[in-house]
């Protein structure tokens, strides 16, 4: 990896600062910089749809105590999910993982975050991840990985779809002897997905020495994506891709 130039720049939802996240304004908007991919989230509706959404709730849109998986996906095709970003919005229904990957893949990577609710059944979990498999393929291509903060999700995942990226999504309580301990009994995962406030050196090296790919999030600060680059992470996943882009190329 060559310099700061080997970084690819991710944006965090789409363009989530110009329109609603995870929808399809977002994400066009995303695509007119010159970003390297698109991290987005993957729920499923009652109807087993896979589904992009981040929030546990849709209280956004009005539906307080609400989840994706109380709706048909029919349902949520009819509710506004870019409205409450701006009244000048245009009105977008949810928006399926099969229409995201027919419109995005191959313009650019993808990091398809699968979501686990606290309180989900593991049949549930490996249904969703069945039919997110379903509609991405088994096989690795055209840079589309998958990321979960569920490590059973992504042994299941991995069971079923053996050639799929799969990185184990870190949290802030992490520390470099956990990673340590993964990359021994989890030797399949691609990589990991770290928090920027707890990247650093050693553990940039222990990563990089077991070949293991590296992204971390959410690097919207002029330092926090400056020690991203300094650090030579993989993937950068930002809130402002086009800030992210100048600092990455000047």
């Amino acid at each position: 990896m060559s310099d700061q130039s080997g970084c690819l720049i991710f944006a965090h939802r789409g363009a989530n600062r110009e329109a609603a996240e995870n929808t399809r304004a977002a994400f066009n908007k995303a695509l007119q910089y010159p970003i390297d991919g698109i991290e987005t989230d993957v729920q499923l509706s009652l109807d087993q749809v896979p589904v992009l959404w981040h929030d546990w709730e849709l209280e956004k849109l009005g539906y307080p105590g609400k989840c994706i998986d109380d709706f048909n996906f029919a349902e949520l095709e009819q509710m506004d999910f870019s409205g409450y970003n701006s009244p000048d919005a245009l009105p977008e229904g949810a928006l399926s993982l099969q229409e995201f990957i027919g419109s995005f893949r191959g313009r650019c990577g993808l990091d398809i975050e699968l979501k686990n609710r606290d309180g989900e059944s593991r049949q549930r979990l490996e249904t969703k991840i069945l039919q997110m498999l379903a509609v991405i393929g088994t096989s690795a291509v055209d840079g589309v990985f998958v990321s979960s903060y569920s490590l059973p999700g992504l042994i299941f995942a991995h069971r079923h779809a053996p050639d799929v990226p799969l990185y184990y999504l870190l949290s802030g309580h992490h520390t470099q002897a956990d990673i340590e301990r993964l990359l021994t009994d989890y030797s399949f995962l691609a990589g990991f997905c770290l928090p920027i406030d707890i990247h650093n050196e050693a553990i940039a090296k222990l990563l990089h020495d077991s070949g293991k790919g590296v992204a971390v999030y959410t690097c919207n600060s002029v330092e926090e994506i400056q020690k991203a680059l300094d650090l030579k992470a993989n993937i950068l996943i930002t809130d402002y891709p086009q800030l992210a882009l100048q600092m990455r190329d000047s």
